[in-house]
């Protein structure tokens, strides 16, 4: 029967590649006679090994390419292989070592006739992605080092546990890599002989990235003549954003940090935000029509990947926003599900644009809630305005007077409601619900609205505030973690600043905060929650110098609901008994003149060293506001944060502290979902058995 050529069927097979280091250098090292022996001696043994471990040469022009039945035997020739290399450098005093990759995976084998062999083609050709994976697994390897892929890895691995006679291999897994000309990122592994060195994560040779895509969307740029148009182009780029987090599940900078990046900055943005692509482009608009232009960019090489422009009405802009995203995700390979959005007249998407505040400053948040009423009401579809009206209107919320706030309350409980009939995933929404819940007494059902923001999909201000509301119910670990996982996607922004901070703060990281709030105190001169906390730090590190500097800034900044830490600063820094004496009399005055008292002021007199006199205020006194002047506003009056914070353990150190959780709510919030606080395994007493018998004392009820 004549000979057949051509390509056999797909089969998983074991390829592995691997190729001499620095052999040029070799060869000028020994010359050329010696080289030439080394070399032969070289083949030899590894055609030798290839026979004993059952493998197969294919190609040799590039590297050896080799082909085994099982993975294990490719590791094992490996392993023979680079020992007899060692071997062989010895003898010829000439250091010798090879880097190799193991791929398991589909191999196509083409067979070329004889004729086209004479005339220099290889007998056997390998087809299809198996080869570039093997190759590009192999250049990650540095000298000496054997890498594989996670499909051959695990099954060598399976196979070498059965190998009795034969001492343990060493194994390490090193994470996921993007490889050039490889679609889907690969999971790359490593083996070594018994007793190597720690095996380290291999660097990057390939510039791959490790992780999945991390993508700035840029300010786009104005091209209309009329420069006010750049709120305009913002917008657009911010629901971009949105859209993209959302629909693709990507993770995306915030729009804080990316923006910051405009005109030449532009060039800037890739290296400063640390993302692996940009998203930018222009808008260009003119009466009822818009022409949107979009590129993306890969960082790391500055390839376009994608680009397009589109001309259209106004009224399709959502439509646009959706075709962008869509193709930016299928770009980066992940997959998109629109975000159906109606069509809204352009001059209300023109208002709704406008309503982003800046410092949160509650005639700024007046002002922007105005105007989004007048969206909602004259298009009540329009999902992104009653999720922004709802989510604005709860932070205001906050500097309302007790008396004022259930009316507040019931305004924001019926937007959010019609935010989430329209949208059930609107992040805006559920932090509007969640702020309207009282700083205490209810954490089973503010826990459960942070859970809905945190299994939503997408991107926005509400997941900022996941570990800042975690602390308020002792969970300072799992708060660190949430609040700098945000943080890296809006390190320029100062409310995700500031939340990490705190943070850090919160869990005794107080070096690390203290940074952070030394850039906002600076940056944002408007914003009062920077300056209190820098000076509780400064008092921490008993830098008093400092403390000095920021008390003069502090005498021009509005401090709001922070004003009564200063106190404590005071009496922390000379802790005299004039002055301890007198913070114990400014407590006790107060709780006789206003009947009620905040968790903050007794967290800082236990840590003054009036344990005594903080438990005697609680008992005596209501935990939370009574609707007089004297009452505390502002996002932190009446949290529990504080009560929580590593550097002040003296109150939570007391067993009574039970008993003050209970009133709390926060016992029955612990007990019913297990979900228990750090210092449940920190504090000298058995904390869940004191919870248990402290479950018949009554919840207070926060009243407002």
């Amino acid at each position: 029967m004549p000979a057949t050529f051509g390509t056999s069927n797909p089969a998983i097979r074991t390829l592995l590649l691997c190729d001499l280091v620095a052999s040029t250098q070799l060869v000028e090292r020994v010359g050329d006679s010696t080289a030439a022996d080394l070399l032969a001696r070289h083949d030899r043994f590894a055609r030798d090994l290839l026979s004993t471990f059952n493998g197969r040469e294919i190609d040799k022009s590039d590297g050896s390419l080799l082909l085994f039945e099982r993975p294990i035997e490719a590791v094992r020739f490996a392993m023979a292989y680079q020992a007899k290399l060692r071997e062989l450098g010895a003898t010829f005093d000439a250091p010798m070592a090879s880097r190799v990759g193991i791929h398991l995976g589909e191999v196509v084998l083409r067979a070329n006739a004889p004729e086209d062999v004479a005339r220099g083609a290889k007998p056997l050709e390998v087809e299809g992605l198996a080869k570039a994976i093997a190759a590009r697994v192999m250049s990650l390897a540095g000298s000496g080092r054997i890498l594989l892929t996670r499909a051959a890895y695990d099954f060598a691995r399976r196979a070498a546990v059965g190998m009795r006679d034969e001492a343990p291999l060493r194994w390490a897994v090193h994470g996921r890599y993007r490889l050039a000309g490889v679609e889907d990122p690969v999971e790359v592994c490593e083996v070594a002989e018994p007793g190597a060195a720690a095996l380290t994560r291999p660097p990057n040779s390939e510039k791959a990235h490790t992780t999945e895509p991390l993508l700035a969307v840029l300010a786009f740029d104005n091209l209309s003549n009329d420069p006010e148009m750049q709120f305009f182009s913002d917008g657009v780029s911010e629901e971009i954003i949105l859209r993209l987090s959302r629909g693709a599940k990507l993770k995306v900078i915030g729009r804080a940090s990316s923006f910051q990046f405009r005109g030449e900055r532009k060039a800037e943005a890739a290296q400063a935000l640390g993302c692996s692509h940009v998203l930018d482009g222009s808008i260009r608009r003119a009466a009822g029509h818009v022409r949107i232009s979009a590129h993306l960019v890969e960082a790391s090489s500055r390839t376009t990947l994608w680009s397009d422009r589109y001309d259209r009405s106004m009224e399709d802009i959502f439509a646009v926003q959706d075709e962008i995203s869509e193709n930016i995700a299928g770009a980066l390979n992940q997959a998109f599900s629109s975000v159906s959005t109606q069509a809204v007249d352009p001059a209300l998407y023109d208002l709704y644009l406008r309503a982003s505040p800046k410092s949160f400053a509650p005639d700024e948040l007046r002002t922007h809630i105005g105007v989004l009423e007048v969206v909602t009401q004259r298009a009540p579809h329009f999902v992104q305005a009653w999720g922004r009206l709802a989510y604005l209107r709860s932070f205001l919320h906050l500097y309302l007077p007790f008396a004022d706030r259930a009316a507040s309350a019931a305004l924001v409980a019926r937007e959010a409601a019609h935010a989430l009939a329209l949208d059930p995933q609107s992040i805006d929404a559920m932090t509007a619900q969640l702020f309207v819940i009282p700083p205490f007494g209810r954490f089973i059902e503010c826990d459960a609205v942070l859970e809905r923001i945190r299994q939503a999909p997408g991107s926005g201000d509400g997941r900022q505030y996941i570990g800042w509301f975690l602390r308020t119910m002792g969970r300072l670990r799992e708060s660190l973690e949430e609040t700098e996982r945000e943080y890296r996607l809006n390190a320029l922004d100062p409310m995700h600043a500031n939340a990490v901070a705190l943070a850090r703060m919160a869990a005794g990281r107080v070096a690390q905060a203290v940074p952070v709030y030394e850039d906002l105190v600076e940056r944002v001169p408007d914003m009062s929650f920077p300056v209190s906390s820098l000076l509780r730090a400064y008092a921490f590190q008993q830098d008093w110098a400092a403390v000095d500097r920021l008390l003069a800034l502090a005498a021009k900044r509005q401090l709001r609901e922070f004003q009564g830490g200063l106190p404590f600063i005071r009496a922390k820094r000379d802790p005299t008994p004039e002055n301890i004496g007198a913070w114990r009399s400014d407590l006790e005055a107060h709780v006789n003149k206003t009947g009620c008292v905040d968790v903050s002021r007794l967290v800082y007199a236990a840590h003054l060293g009036l344990v005594e006199e903080a438990y005697r205020a609680a008992e005596t006194a209501r935990l939370g506001p009574v609707g007089t002047s004297d009452d505390i506003m502002g996002p932190d009056g009446y949290r529990t944060h504080l009560m929580f914070q590593a550097g002040m353990p003296e109150l939570r150190n007391d067993p009574r502290f039970v008993r003050l959780c209970t009133r709390l709510g926060l016992v029955e919030f612990w007990m019913a979902t297990g979900k228990w606080p750090d210092c449940a395994n920190e504090v000298p007493y058995d904390f869940k058995c004191e919870c248990a018998k402290a479950q018949h004392i009554r919840k207070e009820d926060f009243g407002f």
